[in-house]
């Protein structure tokens, strides 16, 4: 957690994100600051499916992605349409603490027998589907996923800025993650 940089005041936001959609999400969500009437969307937000995450923005501010652990790796059509239809040049990713795609393998038997009981599967099919899709949605340490999926994203899009965060699902802020 030492690599994350609180977001506090208006001072806190790096250089680098001050004045962009990235700065303007750090305001509305962790300093209240008032919302603009935004009637197209300025930025993308790739963050986790996770229900304990809301973020305070204003209508029409972002397109989202939500996914587990939030991997995009999966999701780039997606993210190359908001950037070739919708405009946008700037992506916050964000993760969170205690994240439920982190060491997946502890809940391969919860997971299978979940699928077994609330699903009606047959417990081959549930535990081939776990061994299938397990290694591409193990995400490891949450910091160093978002770190290396911001690297991943800059590289394939180099003309858009991409800011990793992480959310502290305790007090309900964005922090960014230090990359120096």
């Amino acid at each position: 957690m030492d690599r994350l940089i609180a977001i506090r005041h208006n001072d806190d936001i790096i250089e680098k994100y001050r004045g962009t959609p990235i700065g303007k999400l750090l305001q509305y969500h962790n300093l209240h600051h008032q919302f603009d009437i935004c009637t197209e969307a300025q930025m993308l937000i790739g963050m986790c499916m996770d229900n304990r995450k809301h973020l305070r923005i204003p209508d029409n501010f972002a397109f989202i992605i939500r996914t587990g652990g939030a991997n995009l790796r999966y999701s780039e059509f997606k993210i190359s349409y908001a950037i070739a239809i919708g405009g946008i040049m700037h992506i916050a990713l964000i993760g969170h603490n205690n994240c439920g795609m982190v060491n997946l393998k502890s809940r391969k038997e919860q997971f299978i027998s979940g699928l077994v009981e609330k699903a009606g599967w047959v417990r081959t099919d549930a535990e081939e589907h776990f061994q299938q899709y397990e290694p591409m949605f193990e995400i490891g340490n949450e910091m160093d996923f978002i770190l290396s999926e911001a690297i991943r994203l800059r590289l394939k899009y180099p003309k858009i800025t991409v800011a990793p965060l992480l959310y502290i699902v305790e007090d309900n802020l964005l922090y960014l993650i230090d990359e120096g």
